[in-house]
Formats: C-alpha cells, sequence, structure tokens
C-alpha cells in the first residue's frame, strides 16, 4: 500500500487543499473499528462525520450492494427503478409526509427544499413572498443556497453576497421569531438540534412558535435533520422527539449506510410547487442508493436500534 507521505505528496499537489486531514491513511473497517495500513486497531468516534450509523462493513449492507451492483449502479431518472418508490414510500410512511425528492446530498436536500418553498411562496402570494427566516449559529451545508440560509459568519465570509432575502433570529427567540415572519416569508428554516452550532436543542416552545408562526403567515417550515436526524434522538426523526411536524424535512448522512443519498420529505400542500422539469438531478435516487438505504431502514427495525439509542441515552 502506498505509504503515508507519499499519499500527502500526492495531495498536497494535485488536491485544492480544503481539508486540515489527521495523518492517518485508512485501510478498512469492521464494525466500530477502523484498521490503519499496518494494521493498527482504532476505535472509530467519528463514524465517517454521522454517515456510519450501523459502523463498517455490516454484513446485510456489504450483501445488498454486492447483489445490487451486479445488476445495476445508476439508471437514469428518465426512466424507473424498482427502488426508488419502496423507499418514497418508506420514508413518507415513517415520517408523516407526503413525498420525497432525493438527492446526492444534505446540502443538495436543502438546496431542493429552498427552491420548493420559494416556488410555493410565488404560487401563492406572487414573487415578494420569498423572505427566508433562520436561526444564528446554524449551518445547512456549503452551495449557495444553503450557505445563505446558514447563521454563521465564518463560513460565509469571503463569498459574498449571499443570496438574499434571509433573516437571522437568535436560537430559542420565540419573541425574535414571531416578529421576523410575516406575509412575505416563504421559509422558516432550523434544525432541531443545531450541529456545527455546538449541539444546541431548541425547545418545544420555540419550535411550536415557529410552527404557529408558519401556519399564520403561509409558509413552509423546513427541518433541517441531516446531523440530528434518522435515529439519533431515540426517535427516527427528531421532530417526532420534539411533536412538531414540518412541511419540509431534509435528511441524509447515514440513509444509504456511506452511500451517496439525501432526501427532503414534503406535505402534499406544498409539494405541487414543483412540477415536470422544475427540478432534477442525475444520481439522486439510482437503484444502488435506494436499495441499500431500504436495508438501512430494516436492520434499524429489526435490530432494534432506537431502542437501543433510547436506553443508552437515558
Amino acid at each position: 500500500m502506498t505509504s503515508l507521505p507519499e499519499i500527502q505528496a500526492l495531495e498536497q499537489k494535485y488536491l485544492l487543499q480544503t481539508y486540515a486531514r489527521y495523518p492517518l491513511v485508512i485501510a478498512r473497517g469492521k464494525g466500530v473499528y477502523i484498521y490503519d495500513a499496518d494494521g493498527n486497531k482504532y476505535l472509530d468516534l467519528v463514524g465517517g462525520l454521522g454517515v456510519n450509523a450501523l459502523g463498517h462493513a455490516h454484513p446485510r449492507i456489504v450483501k445488498t450492494i454486492r447483489d445490487q451492483a451486479a445488476k445495476a449502479i445508476h439508471i437514469s431518472n428518465l426512466y424507473y427503478n424498482e427502488y426508488q418508490g419502496k423507499l418514497a414510500e418508506r420514508l413518507c410512511t415513517l415520517s408523516g409526509l407526503d413525498r420525497a425528492f432525493f438527492s446526492n446530498s444534505g446540502t443538495e436536500a436543502m438546496e431542493g427544499a429552498l427552491k420548493l418553498a420559494r416556488a410555493a411562496g410565488h404560487k401563492a402570494a406572487g414573487d415578494a413572498k420569498c423572505k427566508v427566516v433562520a436561526l444564528a449559529s446554524s449551518f445547512h451545508g456549503r452551495t449557495f443556497g444553503a450557505l445563505s440560509m446558514t447563521g454563521q459568519d465564518k463560513y460565509r465570509t469571503g463569498f459574498e453576497p449571499m443570496l438574499g432575502g434571509v433573516e437571522f433570529v437568535a436560537l430559542n427567540d420565540v419573541e425574535g421569531m414571531k416578529a421576523a415572519v410575516d406575509d412575505d416569508t416563504c421559509a422558516i428554516v432550523l434544525e432541531p438540534i443545531q450541529g456545527e452550532g455546538g449541539i444546541r436543542e431548541c425547545s418545544r416552545e420555540f419550535l411550536q412558535a415557529a410552527r404557529e408562526a408558519a401556519d399564520r403567515h403561509n409558509a413552509a417550515l423546513i427541518f433541517d435533520e441531516i446531523q440530528c436526524g434518522l435515529g439519533r434522538t431515540g426517535t427516527l426523526f427528531a421532530f417526532q422527539h420534539f411533536g412538531v411536524t414540518p412541511d419540509i424535512v431534509a435528511i441524509a448522512k447515514p440513509l444509504a449506510a456511506g452511500i451517496p443519498l439525501g432526501t427532503f420529505l414534503v406535505r402534499e400542500g406544498f409539494a405541487s410547487a414543483l412540477s415536470t422539469g422544475k427540478h432534477g438531478t442525475t444520481f439522486g435516487g439510482g437503484p444502488l442508493a435506494c436499495r441499500t438505504a431500504l436495508e438501512f431502514l430494516s436492520i434499524i427495525e429489526d435490530e432494534k436500534l432506537l431502542e437501543r439509542v433510547r436506553n443508552v441515552g437515558a
């Protein structure tokens, strides 16, 4: 295997230097452990930045990927595949929402959610209904739409101007939320538990105030559960822990057990704002990713992992 200094030299010459990597070459993983090129064993406390929720090389995931890769890895969204509709049904049933759109990442899911909210706002009340209310200290991704909703200067500085029409309020500032949302607001965007902002939890009162403000002004309440969703709170969706249901929720990270897949789920009342040709993706929702995601959800159920999270968390 290529040595660490050789790998570092190659990357320093040819890659954009955007990552401050730890000097470790990971060769393989099994369960909660990873192994370097020399066979040294480490307990993996990073989990692929929240992606490897089932650990490494789960036998059912490996079997599913091997089987599907031999059949079809990618099929254009111009055609049907067996698993996209099944996964959409499963996620909608589990969340209580009505429709799904599959992307390649959480950031893309947030971009799609923003497009949908603005399209719905324009459809309901014209072009003026385009304002977005987001939270200080939030993080939603690094593309321009997602970055424009991210309330941390360290991610935004140097890339201005951002998209216009975004107003930030402080976490758990109920009166600030009520004051910020008006008839020109098309979306309220928040993480029920902020990740990059310091693992800070929204209060139930604050989430209820956001729900009421969205209803009052016909705006979409968007929850970004890319970090806090898919079981981390002991319920599959974090909003189920808080008892406040959004109009749109974005998920990603562990959904396809390491294969890139993001999704936003949406209520029927907003879904119609994106009609044929208004949004799309080349790779999102392919058969390999969707079939693996179905297996991931089945493993969570079969191995009673949500119950395990609740017990360990308590």
